[in-house]
């Protein structure tokens, strides 16, 4: 048996916690969403658009945290709504590059007020100072 001190409880983990407040923000995110992106395809969109070069799937993958195989499916997804489009690198015929199309652009101008509105929902119980030090701790843990 362990001591009383020593007590795990699950309450009080990070994970756990960082876990419930994650679901909630998706529970608000997809509240407000209005063009049927989620999250990750919300990144992955933006992430395209303030790419100053022509990004490739894994680099793409990198920027937004996504294994091959989760970039490759929002990848997948972006491509059937014409969101995004692919193209042989000049340079390196074995590689691709991803670029943001214009349909891309204006649904991502289109969802930013609800993308905003979704993160201020999720840090709303916060005070103004209380929600800039959750962000820096956040910023500090990845």
């Amino acid at each position: 048996m362990t001591d009383r001190s020593e007590r795990y409880v699950l309450d009080d983990q990070v994970g756990f916690l960082l876990r419930l407040a994650y679901q909630r923000h998706m529970a608000l995110f997809m509240e407000r969403m209005t063009g049927g992106l989620t999250p990750t395809q919300f990144s992955t969109l933006y992430r395209l658009r303030e790419a100053s070069e022509p990004l490739s799937q894994n680099a793409l993958g990198r920027l937004v945290g996504m294994d091959a195989a989760t970039t490759k499916g929002v990848v997948s997804r972006l491509l059937a709504r014409d969101l995004i489009r692919v193209e042989k690198d000049g340079e390196d015929r074995r590689r691709y590059t991803l670029f943001i199309t214009d349909t891309g652009c204006r649904l991502l101008d289109a969802v930013l007020p609800d993308v905003k509105h979704s993160s201020e929902a999720t840090l709303a119980p916060l005070a103004s100072s209380e929600r800039d030090q959750l962000l820096q701790l956040l910023k500090r843990l990845i």
